[in-house]
């Protein structure tokens, strides 16, 4: 069994007793069409289409209920874990294979007090032509929402994921507690866009190891711009096969009151390998801590790191970026950067007859519009609307 490996400390101490991990039951949905207005705004803000525009099927949890789960695609198993424990024999092969359930206390309460999450895999050679979405929901008052998920792309399949997670309007304090343990076999590729928008006193702690075989590609997206009162989050990717790849990107932004540590490990343990990590953070009175993690131990391999973050007002930006090679031959850099904006940009906007107040916006702006890989145009089109509203709260 597999450790997370050097879990960097919790500096945002979390009493496990102060969350409850019991709640009422939810009713099935038929029709997504009937889910609340309430809760399907906070669904699109993350984006999962109630409508199910474009999507390949869409699964749903609120609190501990799975209240919608549906496939439109042959060849792509979507349903809860508790029903993929009942159906599926093999499920012991993969479950907590990659996550010990030891690692600290958050991966031991998932273990010990489960609240479901889902299972997805692609069939050997199955290519979804649109994405799976699905909504991990908090609606009951200081409830510990612990999830375990599995994903496993089989041979030469490939999987766009979409899953947003949030909190319903009214919630003030709760806890997610995420494992994801995800396995990528020979040739298949995953693209994994994760969106939050928890509460301002919502204690996120995901755990996530991801095995990637020969030629098996990762390409993982994670967009936080909403409050939240504390993230943290460092999976851990390890390219086991020739020529597996991993790419992450990442857009944060900590308000006051706001703890993101956040960041990333890859592990190359195969010639031809390749890694890329990119973070961009802004902090407006919160603390953003970027974490990058690069390791090779063999040689032939390539990987980057480059993490940029701007202080826009009294805060903490910090950036942690490492390197450890093991053998001659391995090719890794970092990049990065923490300041301000630079004046000679405003200065060179406002020549241009922009006013400094709309300089320094669109400069944030393009700041947090990273090109992420992979996204639906649809979404894309909505997260700049939220990039833009993100930027006009924090001017």
């Amino acid at each position: 069994m597999f450790n997370v490996e050097n879990m960097p400390d919790n500096t945002c101490d979390i009493n496990l007793r102060d969350y409850d991990s019991e709640a009422k039951d939810h009713d099935y949905v038929d029709e997504l069409s009937r889910i609340e207005t309430k809760d399907a705004d906070k669904f699109l803000n993350v984006g999962v289409d109630t409508h199910e525009n474009g999507r390949a099927g869409t699964f749903i949890q609120k609190d501990k209920s799975v209240i919608h789960c549906k496939s439109c695609q042959d060849g792509v198993d979507l349903m809860g874990i508790s029903q993929a424990l009942e159906q599926y024999d093999r499920i012991g092969d993969y479950l907590w294979k990659n996550v010990s359930p030891d690692t600290d206390e958050f991966t031991n309460r998932a273990k010990e007090k489960p609240s479901g999450g889902y299972f997805i895999r692609a069939h050997a050679g199955v290519k979804v032509a649109h994405p799976l979405q699905s909504c991990l929901y908090i609606a009951k008052e200081g409830f510990s929402q612990n999830v375990h998920n599995l994903v496993i792309a089989e041979q030469d399949s490939e999987l766009h994921i979409i899953t947003g997670c949030a909190t319903a309007p009214h919630l003030m304090s709760g806890m997610h507690v995420g494992i994801s343990e995800f396995y990528i076999k020979k040739g298949a590729k995953v693209t994994f866009t994760m969106i939050h928008d928890w509460g301002e006193k919502i204690a996120v702690r995901p755990r996530t190891v991801i095995r990637v075989e020969e030629g098996g590609v990762l390409v993982s997206n994670y967009i936080s711009l909403k409050p939240v009162g504390s993230l943290q989050m460092f999976p851990a990717t390890y390219l086991d096969g020739k020529g597996a790849v991993a790419r992450f990107n990442s857009v944060l932004v900590a308000s006051k009151g706001c703890f993101l540590d956040v960041g990333s490990r890859v592990v190359l343990n195969a010639p031809g390998t390749r890694a890329e990590i990119i973070s961009r953070g802004i902090t407006t009175g919160g603390t953003i801590i970027a974490r990058g993690d690069l390791i090779g131990k063999v040689s032939g391999v390539k990987a980057h790191l480059e993490c940029k973050g701007l202080i826009l007002n009294d805060g903490l930006m910090q950036a942690i970026p490492q390197l450890s090679g093991y053998v001659p031959g391995v090719e890794m850099s970092h990049e990065a950067a923490v300041g301000k904006i630079d004046q000679r940009e405003i200065e060179y906007l406002m020549a241009r007859g922009v006013d400094e107040e709309e300089a320094i916006s669109t400069i944030v702006r393009g700041f947090l519009n990273v090109d992420i890989e992979g996204l639906p145009p649809k979404l894309k089109a909505k997260l700049d609307k939220i990039v833009s509203e993100t930027q006009k709260d924090m001017m």
